[in-house]
């Protein structure tokens, strides 16, 4: 009877029919419908994930700027924030900086993971633990260490050095626990800056990015002899002194505390001096 009813009619009372039959399905078949829909799991963000590594160790030297990295997957609505750990003051809450001193930012570009903390003229206080924090549920870090380093130069060999006229010197000065590259390096005689007195018979070379400079007399003589300084432009300097013998006796040249007296003279002397000056005027 059901046959013939759908046979004969119209398309619309046909889809009638069939609605019908469907709506009212077998027990067995709702019921794997059902498990069908039990089966999809609930949509859920993926967990916050850092991709630098905790208790990482960044060095730099003092006077140049230290970026401390923090790298986050997955950050979705969470704010980024930066605690310096041995005083739990807050430098950083997003790309809004919370410190009085201004070498402190945040650095992030749009659509980026990367959420730097950047520190200008670093000197040694600013070493230590550094927390990068993201506001999830719970909130999750990771902790930085910060080495400051002081760069220096160093001459090879002793701090004295003895020539007899017309032999060759050779002094090799190498910039030590530097981060980066100098910008130059200076040598000076006694106070002068010798870098371009080939004239004089001094030629230097230097390799900036191997950091080391040479300075090379072929022929000495004893004009050349005093203190030599390297001074490198982003390391304490070093000093030697050249002392060209002809015929006196070495014992009898002892000389101590020589360098570029601008560059060592102590507190002190600076009073000393300035008393002098004002007693003058």
């Amino acid at each position: 009877m059901l046959l013939d009813l759908m046979a004969y009619a119209s398309p619309k009372v046909l889809m009638t029919n069939i609605f019908i039959i469907v709506s009212d399905p077998d027990p067995d078949v709702a019921e794997n419908f059902n498990e069908l829909e039990a089966s999809f799991p609930p949509l859920t963000s993926p967990p916050v994930h850092f991709v630098t590594e905790n208790s990482t160790i960044v060095t730099s030297q003092t006077g140049s700027t230290a970026l401390v990295p923090c790298v986050i997957n997955n950050i979705g609505d969470g704010m980024v924030s930066w605690i310096r750990r041995k005083d739990f003051h807050i430098l950083t809450i997003g790309l809004t900086t919370y410190s009085s001193d201004e070498r402190f930012q945040a650095v992030h570009l749009q659509h980026s993971e990367d959420w730097t903390l950047q520190i200008k003229y670093v000197q040694q206080r600013d070493a230590g633990m550094y927390e990068c924090q993201v506001s999830s549920h719970p909130p999750t870090s990771i902790f930085i260490q910060l080495k400051v380093v002081e760069a220096r130069a160093e001459i090879q060999g002793p701090p004295e050095k003895y020539l007899k006229p017309g032999s060759g010197l050779r002094l090799s000065c190498t910039v030590l626990q530097s981060t980066e590259p100098p910008s130059y390096v200076f040598w000076y005689h006694n106070n002068r800056m010798i870098n371009y007195d080939v004239d004089r018979g001094i030629n230097v070379t230097t390799e900036l990015l191997e950091k080391t400079s040479t300075l090379t007399i072929t022929n000495a003589a004893t004009r050349h002899s005093g203190n030599y300084s390297c001074v490198p432009s982003n390391a304490q300097p070093a000093s030697t002194y050249v002392h060209i013998l002809n015929g006196e006796n070495p014992a009898a040249m002892q000389h101590g505390g020589r360098g570029l007296s601008w560059l060592q003279c102590s507190p002190s002397s600076w009073l000393l001096l300035s008393s002098i000056v004002i007693l003058l005027c």
